[in-house]
């Protein structure tokens, strides 16, 4: 299962902590204001608090869509006074949350996609396969839309398409099959129904091997819950379209339909886009990032032996090189 942020005190550290601040270090090394950092996925406010920490005169910016996150968060964060403004959004929501604010730019910024543990660690939220508990799945619990609406309520071909396209579920259409017979005998309402019902329509010589048979169609129906890779197909852009030159962006997925998104959005803006039949590149179509990883970065053996929740994570970095003409 993937995950964002870890927290110290919950047991966890930010995923490839050193290795975040290294990057953004030079990004908020600026002079005649107060640089501003944005934490788009705040999560319990580990990277946050290290990046306050190293930087004294750093402004904080947190969203997060899940309240309680934002509740422990502020705790934590308390200490830093002014120098931190809180947003309940989403992270496709910052534009406005920095209008709504006054900031006009921001120099670094950070997503650490994905769930954090708090939320795969309280059952009743019902994100894991490994507890029996209401299927939920909302990262935002003032939203109205459900896992067990998405169970019960969709069509048989529009759950297939999303097993298959946001888990990568080889067996999408049996297990959809399977769900909407279940479903007419009686709801599907619990993690644990869904996951043995998930089980059983997989091949056994398939489930020998791999892991759980559920991670993927829990990792399916989790993304669209939350609209995840819409959201991200609209935030990553918008965050580099506030970074000054000078600026940075580091990425943190933890599968691979974010970090394909990750990539494509990165390397339209790292493209020479001059005409190929022109003999000369034009200014105008140079580019306005460069990347500061080589393809995606992974933690450390070290790192993964710790904190075996980081295994997944890739990491991607840009900084802008270059105003948008």
């Amino acid at each position: 299962m993937d995950v964002g942020d870890h927290a110290a005190d919950a047991g966890h550290i930010p995923v490839m902590l050193d290795r975040v601040l290294e990057l953004l270090a030079p990004a908020v090394q600026v002079s005649g204001r107060a640089p501003v950092y944005v934490d788009g996925t705040l999560g319990m406010g580990g990277h946050a608090e290290a990046m306050l920490d190293a930087h004294p005169s750093l402004r904080l910016v947190g969203l997060d869509r899940d309240t309680t996150a934002l509740e422990r968060a502020g705790r934590r964060l308390a200490r830093f006074g002014d120098r931190v403004a809180l947003e309940h959004a989403v992270y496709d929501e910052l534009p406005e949350v920095l209008r709504r604010l006054g900031v006009p730019v921001v120099d670094a910024v950070l997503f650490d996609l994905g769930v954090s543990s708090p939320q795969l660690d309280e059952a009743q939220r019902g994100f894991a396969y490994s507890y029996d508990a209401p299927l939920d799945m909302r990262m935002d619990r003032t939203q109205s839309l459900t896992a067990a609406e998405v169970v019960n309520g969709y069509p048989p071909a529009e759950l297939a398409r999303i097993l298959r396209e946001y888990g990568e579920e080889r067996f999408a259409q049996r297990i959809a099959s399977a769900i909407v017979r279940e479903r007419e005998k009686a709801p599907l309402d619990s993690t644990r129904r869904l996951a043995d019902l998930v089980r059983v329509s997989i091949p056994a010589a398939t489930r020998r091997t791999g892991g759980n048979p559920a991670k993927r169609t829990f990792q399916a129906l989790r993304i669209e819950v939350n609209g995840e890779l819409d959201t991200w197909r609209r935030a990553l852009p918008a965050a580099l379209a506030a970074l000054p030159v000078g600026g940075r962006v580091v990425v943190l997925s933890y599968h691979s339909l974010e970090d394909r998104i990750t990539k494509q959005v990165l390397a339209a803006q790292v493209a020479d886009t001059t005409p190929p039949d022109l003999p000369v590149p034009l200014p105008e179509h140079q580019p306005r990032f460069s990347l500061l990883t080589r393809g995606a970065e992974l933690p450390s053996d070290e790192e993964t032996t710790t904190n075996p929740r980081a295994a997944s994570v890739r990491m991607r970095a840009a900084e802008r090189i270059r105003e948008a003409t």
